[in-house]
């Protein structure tokens, strides 16, 4: 009985070191060594070398200067990182119908000279509430407001969005996108900071 006793706390120990401490420490090294921006959080820095947010966390952006969004139901405000979640309103739900249908008179508001119909993703959540990317139509869609907004001609904003393209993941996964925040960060590098960003949340 005495060793067995001593048998099971030696293989719990032995188990705790490996697997608390050794593993955890062995693939974090690995991380940082092989991938170390995505390990660092894959963050994305201003023009003047501040941290302003990560590539992998949607955030929202107000001003008309700038890409807008994904709406997000994370949290009370959406985009809170510590609330990640969908909002879990089915295609039957009227509070999920009216949210869409005032989404979508406001950016036919917000975006009059917009050809075409508002893209779905500009009105519907992720499940998380935190994605990062919309779909180049998505993006495109808003250029003749960026462009009005920063006044430049809309051909150029263009170019810049388009250079964002993400293509498919090892050229077969998921689909093409465009990062909201990096996209934002070219736009501000090729024309200079539009007023009032909605600053990202800490």
């Amino acid at each position: 009985m005495r060793e067995a006793f001593l048998t099971a706390i030696r293989m719990t120990v032995v188990t705790i070191v490996l697997t608390g401490v050794v593993y955890p420490l062995a693939t974090t090294g690995l991380a940082q060594a092989l991938f170390p921006e995505a390990a660092a959080g894959s963050l994305l820095h201003d023009e003047r070398g501040q941290v302003i947010g990560s590539s992998l966390i949607g955030q929202g952006f107000k001003s008309p200067g700038y890409l807008q969004s994904r709406p997000s139901a994370a949290g009370s405000d959406g985009y809170d990182a510590a609330g990640s979640s969908g909002s879990n309103l089915g295609p039957t739900s009227q509070k999920l119908h009216d949210r869409v249908a005032a989404d979508v008179e406001r950016l036919l508001a917000e975006n009059p000279d917009a050809q075409g119909l508002v893209p779905a993703d500009l009105v519907t959540t992720s499940g998380s509430g935190l994605d990062p990317h919309l779909t180049p139509e998505g993006a495109l869609w808003q250029v003749p407001r960026i462009a009005k907004a920063r006044n430049v001609d809309p051909a150029r904003v263009r170019q810049v969005i388009e250079a964002n393209i993400e293509g498919r993941t090892l050229g077969f996964f998921g689909e093409p996108r465009v990062n909201v925040l990096a996209t934002n960060l070219a736009l501000d590098r090729t024309f200079g900071t539009a007023v009032a960003r909605m600053e990202p949340r800490p």
